[in-house]
């Protein structure tokens, strides 16, 4: 499997030659961690290009969906690999933020990587994430956004977790575009990051620590 291949399929949105490389892996029980590696490092072209504008957010959008069908076909290898169930997490887009591409790719890693995915979506109130880690008994809170003005959102969610004396008993990593080590401190979170597998990382330490 030409993985490189994989990548630029995904970088250039070629769904048809991207999916048939995927169907293969799959089909093969071929190497789904370095499959999901190609399309990771696909999808950072995308926002690359992105970012000096020649790529669109509707082919942010297009490559969001392709990447979480390319994940959806891999998470029964991914699965396999898992030797555990590592627990839930809670994702989400804070308050005032719609944008999901990037929580729905995280989420699909997560999946694939051994976590039961609890999906808020988009523009979830502090007061409402609060009130699901304690419905669902969550450790590990991953809060995301795009726009700027979700920093503060964020920050007020870690404020609600603390208000209800739950701030001990939680980790909470934050993801996007705006998030910085600066910014991580200044919201109270435990932990940041905008890359995917990276983040997956830090939240399977928290879960088997």
């Amino acid at each position: 499997m030409d993985f490189e291949k994989l990548k630029v399929a995904i970088s250039e949105m070629d769904e048809e030659v991207a999916m048939e490389m995927i169907d293969e892996v799959v089909e093969t029980k071929g190497d789904a961690a370095s499959a999901m590696a190609a399309c990771q490092e696909g999808m950072a072209v995308v926002g690359d290009m992105f970012e000096r504008g020649e790529y669109f957010v509707g082919d942010l959008i297009f490559a969001g969906e392709l990447m979480g069908d390319a994940m959806e076909a891999l998470h029964p290898l991914m699965s396999s690999d898992s030797a555990e169930a590592l627990g839930k997490i809670i994702l989400c887009t804070v308050a005032g933020d719609i944008h999901d591409i990037g929580k729905n790719i995280v989420k699909s890693i997560m999946a694939a990587g051994g976590f039961e995915v609890i999906d808020l979506g988009v523009d979830v109130a502090p007061e409402d994430i609060v009130k699901a880690a304690k419905e669902n008994v969550v450790k590990i809170i991953g809060l995301s956004g795009i726009l700027t003005l979700a920093i503060d959102s964020m920050k007020a969610t870690v404020e609600a977790f603390k208000a209800e004396g739950m701030r001990d008993e939680v980790h909470i990593i934050l993801g996007g575009n705006p998030v910085t080590d600066e910014a991580c401190k200044e919201c109270g979170a435990d932990a940041w990051s905008t890359n995917p597998q990276e983040g997956v990382a830090i939240c399977r330490d928290w879960a088997l620590s």
